[in-house]
């Protein structure tokens, strides 16, 4: 099922030019059954690779463009009254789907971010007196634009830590950059073929829990979480006032999860310290709380979790 994994790879890079941790980031949150926040000034095809994405699994997309007017029901859908029937009848929101595009997710109040983040979790939706099962495979892509910050509700850490991987996505090169102008101006698009169904997704989830990981590379990713909830056991003192809170406990489930598809996508069949290096800092930057210290000197998460991997011993 390897083969498909390039195929889909293929597909995507019709109309994506480059950003290729992007799209590695996007399969590993599906194949895991996570979820992924991705951070990027506009402009950088994040609404086009999940759209991309989801044409060549052949699965439903929906883009919802979240404002500070939004509602829950915008969301989630509601109960609507028929007067011609004298009943209630449900229309289902943007959430029943497949992927669903959470575009600039900050810009939305609280109870917006609250609903969708609760049914990121429990993989439902009830209206009215009616709960709804999402089909799977459901995940979900919101995106925050780091550059404008007025008029926005940033998601509190504890929302933060329900998204398996946190992207931040960088401007392309000077080359990748020429060939999307050149694609776009001469309108050579091409079509998006699906290349894989459900049935075989599923079989490649059941292939990546499969995947080995020896009890010393485990051992070595709980440690990377554990320092940086106690930075002295390992001789970081120098972390130790720049950290308020550590790593979650969902982050060592999620890395352990991470690691297996990342191995799978390279086309291997057991995990080594490099694989878990390539994903430490998507699962775990948006996961540790700095201190007014940190921040006053603008230290970084991405700084401290480099730290931690440069110190911590590998196997």
């Amino acid at each position: 099922m390897i083969s498909k994994i390039q195929e889909i790879k293929n597909e995507v890079a019709k109309v994506v030019v480059g950003q290729d941790k992007m799209i590695d980031g996007l399969l590993i949150a599906l194949l895991c059954d996570g979820h992924i926040l991705i951070e990027g000034v506009p402009g950088l095809a994040k609404t086009t690779t999940v759209n991309a994405l989801a044409s060549s699994l052949g699965l439903g997309f929906k883009r919802a463009q979240f404002t500070p007017d939004l509602l829950p029901s915008d969301i989630l859908g509601a109960e609507i009254y028929d007067p011609q029937n004298n009943s209630f009848k449900i229309k289902k929101g943007p959430i029943f789907t497949n992927l669903l595009l959470a575009d600039e997710i900050n810009r939305a109040p609280a109870k917006v971010q609250s609903a969708l983040l609760e049914v990121m979790q429990e993989k439902q939706v009830t209206l009215g007196d009616t709960t709804f099962k999402l089909e799977p495979p459901f995940f979900v892509m919101a995106t925050q634009n780091p550059v404008e910050q007025e008029g926005v509700y940033q998601l509190p850490e504890a929302q933060l830590d329900r998204f398996m991987l946190k992207l931040v996505v960088d401007y392309n090169t000077k080359e990748e950059e020429l060939e999307i102008a050149r694609r776009i101006s001469s309108g050579s698009s091409q079509a998006i073929n699906a290349v894989i169904n459900k049935e075989e997704l599923a079989e490649i989830k059941k292939e990546i829990k499969e995947v080995h990981v020896d009890a010393e590379v485990e051992t070595y990713m709980i440690e990377l979480v554990n320092a940086t909830r106690n930075p002295s056991e390992y001789g970081l003192d120098e972390l130790k006032d720049y950290i308020q809170f550590g790593a979650s406990p969902r982050v060592s489930i999620d890395i352990f999860k991470a690691v297996k598809a990342m191995a799978y996508l390279r086309g291997k069949d057991f995990v080594t310290p490099v694989d878990v290096a390539y994903i430490a800092k998507e699962i775990m930057r948006h996961r540790i709380v700095l201190s007014y210290e940190a921040e006053a000197e603008g230290i970084t998460t991405d700084e401290i979790i480099q730290k931690v991997l440069e110190t911590v011993a590998i196997p």
